[in-house]
């Protein structure tokens, strides 16, 4: 099953991600950037996060 994030829920991981990255965590993928943003797209787009998005 596919999850299917909303645009705001999409940026708010992206963000949190990136800053993540951006204070040193080391990335989840194989990587040919320094970009934090476009490394936490990445993962995002690829399924490697461990994140879960609770709904009411």
């Amino acid at each position: 099953m596919s999850i299917r994030y909303t645009r705001y829920e999409r940026a708010r991981i992206i963000g949190a991600r990136a800053l993540q990255i951006s204070m040193g965590a080391p990335p989840l993928i194989e990587i040919d950037t320094n970009d934090p943003v476009r490394i936490a797209r990445q993962e995002l787009e690829r399924g490697v996060l461990p994140i879960t998005v609770r709904r009411d």
